[in-house]
């Protein structure tokens, strides 16, 4: 145990203490929960790129050359997939010769006007970029507070085992002194057995207090990047915070720039543009359309079939240019149902974004009364310490002189352990009321202000 404690004093004196101030820096640059998000960002980004340009026109170049018959009847047909075309005329005989042709093809498909379509698309792209931005802030907000809570943890079970170190010390003074009246037979031998269990609780308690430590410093370098053994908090944070109790209980709520709100607010914008998008979809479009196209035969004008060979190359050579108006009826009625559909979804957000705001409200009010219970419990405690801490130094010296037990020793010596780690709850108490306030404010980067 000697040894532990020679080992755990070293790692503490050989690493020095981080700052909370640099230890969020470290989580805002390696974190892997923020770099996936700052990816997402990159995602919508190209999403918007590939959206702005959906007003580009098709132009198509299509060829084909072909060997077949000519041989067609009159009759209308709807066409099931790919059927050969035949575009000569009707002849009264049948006529299986082969025939030779080609065509190129080139063909503008534009839809150039569609009463602000692609503006609704451009606009629900870019709001996209808005919403994974905020959600960027919000992990990042959300990883803030836990980076936090786990340094006032860090600092707490620092607190705790120096504590525990202090009470293996008196435990150890105890044994001692037994030992030393049990030998003059002062005192009867059963109080040794006594003395050594404590001591040995006291041990084991260290132990397990060194282990919780190590899992919250596992915790803090998954997200930091930094090996865990150099992650030792900075016991003058909580003096600090203490001594600038007045400025932290003016701190004013940030509430119209927070993650939090900022997060769904920008859902519920996404959603009404959605709206908007919807509407748009199902305008009318205006449509250019242009093609130029060259064909070539071996039947020639006179109904001549002749070689396969003066089919290649172009005969005639064609151009048509058109502006048409393109509407679906029919889309009213989806029109209708889908803008239902996204009414009803722009209502949820709406309401989320309302119980937010609520909720937000209600955490700042209960971080409030937390931070003055912690207050008033850190006023306190002192008193019961300074009390517990007389009262075990008269029982050692009453054991020593003999007019009292080893019962009553151990009784004020757990009094005083527990009146230290009240001592050091209280702190813990106090230091996370504030920030719990300071991140439920939106005003963390105030208190890390007050920090050296």
């Amino acid at each position: 145990m000697g040894l532990l404690l020679t080992l755990h004093t070293y790692a503490q004196q050989n690493n020095p203490p981080v700052g909370l101030k640099t230890l969020l820096t470290r989580v805002d640059q390696n974190a892997p929960t923020l770099l996936t998000d700052s990816a997402a960002i990159d995602i919508r980004r190209a999403q918007a790129a590939e959206t702005r340009n959906n007003w580009l026109p098709n132009l198509k170049l299509n060829y084909q050359a072909d060997v077949g018959t000519n041989n067609n009847v009159a009759g209308p047909y709807f066409g099931f997939g790919i059927i050969p075309s035949n575009s000569r005329g009707v002849r009264t005989t049948d006529n299986t010769t082969a025939v030779s042709a080609n065509v190129g093809v080139a063909a503008l498909d534009w839809e150039i006007y569609n009463f602000g379509a692609y503006g609704a698309q451009n606009k629900v792209a870019n709001s996209d970029i808005q919403v994974e931005q905020n959600q960027f802030a919000r992990s990042r907000y959300q990883l803030q507070a836990y980076t936090i809570n786990n340094y006032l943890q860090l600092l707490r079970l620092h607190n705790l085992l120096s504590i525990q170190a202090h009470n293996i010390q008196r435990n150890t003074e105890i044994l001692r002194s037994v030992q030393s009246l049990a030998k003059s037979g002062v005192r009867a031998g059963v109080d040794t057995s006594i003395s050594e269990a404590e001591l040995s609780k006291a041990r084991l308690n260290y132990i397990e207090l060194a282990n919780q430590e190590k899992q919250v410093q596992l915790q803090l370098s998954a997200v930091s990047g930094m090996p865990y053994q150099s992650i030792v908090a900075d016991t003058s944070v909580e003096t600090m915070l203490i001594g600038q109790s007045s400025a932290v209980r003016s701190l004013n709520p940030d509430t119209s720039n927070h993650p939090l709100i900022n997060y769904y607010r920008s859902v519920y914008q996404n959603s009404l543009q959605r709206e908007d998008m919807v509407k748009k979809s199902y305008n009318p479009k205006i449509l250019l359309e242009g093609a130029v196209w060259g064909r070539g035969s071996s039947v020639d004008a006179n109904d001549h079939f002749n070689p396969l060979s003066s089919g290649w190359g172009f005969d005639r050579n064609n151009y048509l240019v058109g502006i048409g108006i393109s509407y679906n009826l029919v889309d009213l009625r989806r029109k209708q149902l889908k803008l239902r559909t996204q009414k009803a979804s722009t209502n949820y957000n709406s309401q989320k974004l309302a119980e937010q705001k609520q909720l937000l409200a209600i955490n700042i009010s209960q971080a409030d009364v937390e931070l003055e219970t912690a207050r008033q419990r850190l006023e306190e405690i002192p008193r019961q310490l300074k009390a517990a801490n007389d009262g075990y130094r008269q029982k050692l010296s009453l054991y020593k002189n003999g007019l009292t037990d080893i019962i009553e020793l151990n009784a004020a010596l757990n009094i005083l352990y527990r009146a230290e780690t009240d001592y050091a709850q209280a702190k813990y108490s106090y230091s996370g009321a504030l920030f719990q306030k300071a991140v439920t404010a939106n005003q963390v980067g105030t208190i890390l202000n007050l920090l050296k």
